[in-house]
């Protein structure tokens, strides 16, 4: 490349226009712009190097290098009416209408080739129709009718298709229309035909923040740094996004890390960094809800966020868990049964809904929390310190009377029941799925292992009686 470059003007340009035209009838744009650079290089005056190149560059979708080649073979020879032509179009798509209707009203002026008038002509007729629009679209935006600028620029952008000021005036029409998924087509648009577009990426963040979407909003106003790290709408946006983003990501680790409490408290901030953006209040109570779950603010907060969302699956079933650990299991059903009404295949709703029902039939029978007093969360100290306290109670030594003898040793019977299942992580499990391992006829038969048979026979810990507990405080 560098030796055909040497020879200057003795045929090397020649041969590298010759090759590129081949090459560009093959469709091997790369190698055909390869050797019309070296053309234009070789000789910076030859119109039909830069023409040439230009179509390449059209071929290959890259107008906006086009335009300053087509430019240069109108600087050279004013009367390349293709050339003008082709400029004026490029001009149009990009909005510029002025220059345009200047490009063709010059081809119609220099004796042009049927075709070309033809489609100077016309491409003028068109000029001037969007020319009305637009001046109509601005006056529409003016007057705040905003639904009627949009369909006007709409049929702007039809033949404007690059025109980066239409799109940023429809972008701003969705906003206040409320449609901010067209608004961020429209800015991705406008950030991607002007490359230095600060403004379209701070709008592009700030949209995505008021939509809630922190991670999102974060990306684009980076863009806009990087283009102008001392843009002071983008920095005092960016930091304020940061530190909800990191907030954010904080209180998702502590959920992972089960330091439920710690995770509340943490979206409890970020409700304070951002008291004004709904979604990020909804986004925050529903994972409160999450972390809540295994207790009772759960099921305030959850409602909270179903009164603005009444349909969110997730919040459905993680206040109906919570229903189920405050023994409410008619309100967990309830939970289920909607939240199935707009998932129809989830498992775990599937599966939720089960096991509240059989908790709700359990409930209705022998509930051993309910004999020791703890709640479903209690742990193993909880429940034995409970048992102890029961069973010193209820020992049936500490009455005389037969009567209420009786029903102490059917007392003492149910409070070390519940001791030995509840302190015995399997059997704990399975009531807790809504088996009572106690109770064979729940157990269909299943063997496991228990120390209290029917009729307890052969007990008798306390010297009389018909029974002999085997009983400690352990």
């Amino acid at each position: 490349y560098i030796d055909m470059l040497k020879c200057g003007r003795d045929g090397s340009v020649d041969n590298h226009m010759e090759m590129g035209k081949k090459l560009l009838a093959a469709g091997q744009l790369a190698d055909a712009l390869s050797h019309f650079h070296a053309a234009v290089d070789g000789d910076p005056k030859n119109y039909m190097a830069y023409y040439r190149r230009a179509t390449v560059f059209l071929a290959m979708g890259k107008s906006k290098s086009a335009l300053p080649d087509l430019s240069k073979v109108i600087e050279l020879k004013p009367d390349f009416t293709s050339a003008r032509l082709q400029r004026g179009n490029l001009l149009l798509k990009q909005g510029r209408l002025d220059e345009a209707e200047s490009d063709f009203k010059k081809v119609l002026k220099s004796n042009p080739s049927d075709k070309e008038e033809r489609e100077a002509q016309s491409l003028l007729t068109k000029s001037d129709e969007i020319q009305r629009l637009v001046a109509q679209a601005r006056s529409s935006f003016d007057s705040q009718d905003y639904m009627t600028a949009a369909v006007q620029l709409d049929t702007v952008i039809e033949t404007c298709v690059w025109d980066v000021t239409s799109r940023e005036i429809r972008a701003e029409c969705f906003i206040q229309m409320g449609e901010m998924g067209k608004a961020i087509s429209d800015l991705k648009a406008a950030s991607k035909l002007k490359s230095d577009n600060t403004q379209a990426f701070y709008k592009l963040s700030t949209i995505y923040y008021n939509l809630g979407d922190h991670e999102m909003s974060l990306t684009e106003v980076r863009e806009c740094l990087k283009l102008d790290p001392d843009h002071k709408q983008c920095y005092s946006h960016y930091k304020q996004v940061k530190k909800l983003n990191k907030q954010i990501q904080s209180a998702e680790e502590l959920i992972q890390e089960q330091r439920y409490e710690d995770a509340v408290s943490k979206y409890e901030a970020v409700m304070k960094t951002e008291p004004n953006v709904r979604h990020f209040a909804l986004l925050a109570k529903e994972r409160m809800c999450h972390a809540l779950a295994q207790a009772s603010r759960a099921i305030s907060v959850c409602g909270e966020v179903l009164q603005s969302d009444p349909e969110n699956i997730n919040v459905l079933k993680d206040r109906a868990e919570a229903y189920v650990q405050e023994e409410e299991y008619e309100e967990a059903i309830k939970d289920y049964e909607t939240a199935a009404k707009h998932s129809e295949n989830d498992r775990q709703i599937k599966e939720g809904l089960e096991k509240a029902q059989r908790l709700l039939k359990q409930s209705q029978k022998r509930d051993y929390y309910k004999i020791l007093g703890v709640k479903r969360t209690a742990q193993k100290k909880e429940i034995i310190k409970a048992y102890r306290k029961l069973a010193q109670q209820w020992h049936p030594d500490n009455f005389q009377d037969p009567e209420e003898k009786k029903k102490a040793e059917k007392k003492f019977i149910d409070i070390a029941q519940a001791k030995e299942v509840l302190t015995d992580p399997e059997m704990r499990t399975k009531f807790d799925q809504g088996d009572d391992p106690m109770d064979p006829e729940s157990q269909q038969g299943r063997h496991h292992h228990q120390h209290f048979h029917g009729g307890f026979q052969g007990f008798n810990p306390f010297g009389s009686g018909p029974f002999n507990f085997k009983f400690n405080f352990n």
